[in-house]
């Protein structure tokens, strides 16, 4: 017994050793005051990489009833269950209550993957988007991936126009949308490099909807910085990222069709990059106004923890030990039509 003990304080000295203490004394600073005793027990599931979960989402381009009947053996149920306002058919996502990953599927040239591992909570900001077959859809930062597929698993957009800015992060994207779209429907894809910033002033009006996932100081990857030196760098230049968060959303407004609507969304806990952002667009942009998501919010609560006290058009999922998805914020607003 005594040797098994030891054994596991070493594993979990190991694991304690990847967490960087830089980040962390920076977000519990910042987390204690915004989040109060809730972050203690969010912090205990991100420091805690062995008590997260994966979910699987499935592509509906290469779908195999097989591997639906191998998760449900293995313990996974549909994620999204409840009377949501908005829940394509085609859109299948299994999770299940302990942690763990479903092994990963390699990306090989020519062959659709079957399905795409992610966190679950990062498919909320795509069910707020509430895409229609046919519509205009603009995804402004839209590395690696994961919720362009989860957008064309929901419908299939009239002009899809996928953006990321950098080089490396395109790369990644294209690999992404290689390993799960069939070639008929890839070349139905735009795909471009812009500065997000620019791209309201070049292409005005066009969207039906847009969603700006936009870059954010993710927590999770954060706190795991294996490199001090740009841990460090990091958190000084974190205080930059709200004002190009703004810069992206009052692009995406301009980009936006009146009457067409978008979502906020950020892997981050830290209200300067989430509320802060928002009330600021609501404040300074006279022709967007909020959108009620709580219906989701309430349909999704089974699977999900959220932080109370948010405003109806926005939410803040919480990680927490059975149900470790998030950080995710997301926020919806709508341009209203020109008088």
């Amino acid at each position: 017994f005594l040797l098994s003990l030891k054994l596991e304080n070493k594993t979990r000295g190991k694991l304690q050793k990847q967490v960087c203490q830089v980040v962390l004394d920076h977000f519990e600073k910042q987390y204690t005051t915004e989040l109060g005793d809730t972050w203690t027990s969010v912090r205990d599931v991100l420091t805690y990489p062995s008590c997260w979960q994966y979910a699987v989402l499935l592509n509906k381009f290469s779908q195999s009833t097989e591997l639906e009947n191998v998760l449900c053996a293995k313990g996974y149920h549909p994620a999204f269950q409840g009377p949501l306002p908005y829940i394509p058919a085609s859109l299948k996502c299994y999770i299940k209550r302990t942690p763990g990953r479903f092994p990963a599927q390699k990306h090989q040239a020519g062959n659709l993957k079957e399905y795409y591992l992610l966190n679950a909570a990062s498919l909320l900001p795509v069910l707020a988007l509430e895409v229609k077959n046919g519509e205009d859809v603009l995804d402004l930062c839209a590395a690696p991936g994961g919720k362009s597929v989860a957008i064309l698993q929901c419908a299939s957009p009239g002009n899809f126009h996928c953006n990321e800015y950098d080089d490396l992060r395109s790369r990644w994207f294209k690999q992404t949308i290689e390993s799960f779209i069939p070639n008929p429907l890839i070349n139905l894809i735009t795909v471009s490099k812009l500065d997000g910033r620019q791209i309201g002033d070049l292409k005005p009006e066009l969207y039906d909807k847009v969603l700006v996932d936009a870059p954010c100081s993710n927590d999770r990857s954060w706190l795991f910085s294996s490199d001090i030196q740009q841990a460090t760098l990091r958190l000084i230049r974190r205080k930059e990222l709200s004002s190009l968060q703004f810069q992206l959303l009052r692009s995406a407004i301009k980009a936006l069709r009146p009457g067409g609507s978008l979502v906020y969304s950020t892997c981050t806990l830290s209200k300067a990059e989430n509320s802060d952002v928002i009330n600021l667009i609501l404040n300074s942009c006279r022709n967007v106004v909020p959108v009620d998501i709580t219906e989701m919010a309430k349909a999704t609560a089974q699977e999900f923890t959220f932080l109370s006290g948010m405003q109806q058009h926005e939410l803040l999922v919480l990680p927490e030990k059975g149900r470790a998805w998030g950080p995710m914020y997301v926020a919806k607003l709508k341009k209203m039509e020109s008088i």
